[in-house]
This record gives C-alpha cells, sequence and structure tokens, in this order.
C-alpha cells in the first residue's frame, strides 16, 4: 500500500513538472500531424486535379468558343443593339456546357437559328473540363447523377407510378413544341423542337434544368427533381411501348395523319370513283351500239 502511494506521488509531482506540459504538446502535435498527413494528401489532390481541369478547359474554351462567348464568358455583342454572337455563359453552369456541346450542338459549324445535334468534338475528358472551367466563372446548374434522372433503383410498382406521374406533367408542359410522343416539331421563326426519342436521360434533364435556346427554364422551383426524373421515365416508356396501331406516319399526330387520309384515302376513294364511271360509260355505249 505504502508502494503504490509513493508511485502515485512521483507520477503527480512529474505532471506537475514544468517539462510534463511541454510532453503533453509535443505528443498532441505528432498525433495531429499524423492524422492530417493520412487525410490531407487526398484532399490536396483533388483539389490540384479540378485546378487542373479547370486550367484546361480554359485552353479549349480560348480556343474554340472565346471567338462567339468572349475570353471571359461574357459574351459578344452586335452592332445591332440586344443581340449578340454568343450569350455570356457566367453563371450557366456545368449542365449547360455538358448538354450543348456533350450533344455536338456546340461549337456551331456557323450561325443559325437553331444550333442542331450533331457529331461531337471533343472527348469526355475535354467536356469535363469545359464544364467545369464555365462552373469556375459563376454558380449554376452542376452536372447531374445518374440518381437524378435514372429509376432503376425503384421497384416496378413504383417505376409506374413515376411513368404515370411524368405522362400527366408531359402532356400538361411538352406536348405543345415536342408533341404529344416527343417525336418534335415545328417552331416560329425557323425554329424547331427536336425529337426525344433516344435521348439519353442525363440530356433530357440538362435540358429541363437549363432551357437551352427556344426551350424554357424548368428550375427545380418550377419541376421538382423528381418530377423531372419521372418526366425521363415516362419518354424512356414511349421508346419501349409497343406500335399496335400499325403504322406511326412519324408519329406527328393530326398533321401527318390527316395528309395521309387526305392524299391516299380520299384521293384512293376518288380513283376508283372515276375508274367505275369510266367503265360504267362504256359499258353503256357498247350496249346501244349493239
Amino acid at each position: 500500500m505504502r508502494l503504490l502511494n509513493r508511485t502515485a506521488g512521483r507520477l503527480s509531482r512529474h505532471r506537475r513538472g514544468p517539462l510534463a506540459g511541454l510532453a503533453v504538446l509535443l505528443l498532441g502535435l505528432l498525433i495531429s500531424g499524423s492524422l492530417y498527413t493520412a487525410f490531407a494528401p487526398a484532399q490536396a489532390q483533388s483539389q490540384a486535379s479540378e485546378t487542373e481541369k479547370i486550367a484546361q478547359g480554359k485552353e479549349l474554351f480560348l480556343a474554340s468558343c472565346a471567338f462567339c462567348h468572349g475570353k471571359n464568358g461574357e459574351g459578344i455583342p452586335t452592332v445591332r443593339p440586344g443581340y449578340q454572337i454568343g450569350p455570356p455563359l457566367v453563371g450557366t453552369g456545368a449542365a449547360a456546357v455538358d448538354f450543348q456541346v456533350g450533344t455536338g450542338r456546340m461549337p456551331m459549324a456557323a450561325p443559325g437559328q437553331q444550333a442542331p445535334r450533331k457529331a461531337v468534338a471533343f472527348s469526355d475528358d475535354e467536356v469535363d473540363a469545359l464544364a467545369a472551367y464555365v462552373a469556375s466563372l459563376g454558380p449554376g446548374p452542376a452536372i447531374p447523377n445518374e440518381s437524378d434522372y435514372s429509376i432503376e433503383g425503384l421497384s416496378e410498382e413504383e417505376r409506374q407510378e413515376a411513368i404515370s406521374r411524368g405522362g400527366q406533367i408531359f402532356l400538361t408542359n411538352c406536348t405543345a413544341c415536342h408533341n404529344f410522343n416527343g417525336a418534335g416539331g415545328a417552331m416560329p421563326r425557323g425554329g424547331y423542337a427536336p425529337t426525344l426519342h433516344g435521348v439519353e436521360g442525363k440530356y433530357i434533364y440538362e435540358a429541363l434544368l437549363t432551357g437551352p435556346q427556344q426551350m424554357p427554364t424548368f428550375s427545380n422551383g418550377n419541376l421538382s427533381p423528381d418530377e423531372k426524373r419521372d418526366v425521363i421515365a415516362y419518354l424512356g416508356s414511349l421508346e419501349d411501348a409497343p406500335e399496335v396501331a400499325g403504322f406511326t406516319l412519324g408519329g406527328y399526330g393530326p398533321v401527318g395523319e390527316g395528309l395521309f387520309v387526305w392524299v391516299l384515302g380520299i384521293g384512293g376513294l376518288v380513283g376508283a370513283a372515276v375508274w367505275i364511271a369510266s367503265h360504267t360509260t362504256r359499258t353503256t355505249k357498247s350496249k346501244v351500239e349493239s
């Protein structure tokens, strides 16, 4: 018992000694330094990688996009007030760049009313770099994750409910331009609503989020992320649905169907009537002559 008391007393005297505080401080620095060494390099490496990506994107932007959008994405105005060669990109976000460049709409081959989808001019890494650079110019919508626009993780019942909700949203907001089944159609002043058949879900989500060209912007305040996902699910169900009615005639609705009826339907009836009338007249003449 006396031995324990003596040992405790010695430890107590050492803790109160002038070197005890220094030893504790050194131990704390050693532990914190070890933790920093373990976790900080990954974060620093990630920041360095993002910085390199932005630098690469700036080089691509200056070479391919600055002629229309300005060296700093400020846009270039024309002599005509209120018009620009290329709109400003500050605040458009990475999602707008990923949509325009990822679908080949940008860079445009020539000025026009609307940029059509064409072969992509950049690799995936270059598209990501351009998106990162434009995102660094100002805050804007980010590129969505697959979980934002896919219903793969839902049960069958939840999928059907999502498709049903998406159909109602699409018929209410989108059919005036994209037609009832997403086949697209003509727009005023030389524009057009492109077909949505075969378009990746990511690009449909980005188009809803950023409103490219003549399309209105459906921000998360207008359509929630889940509602955007439901619209994409509905469009996907249209591609999987069988065409039970036979010829789709392009899926343009009353226009194509009306043209078919007038040209082939009524035209065929008129031709049949003319044929019957001509043969009836010949038969009557033959009977009179005999």
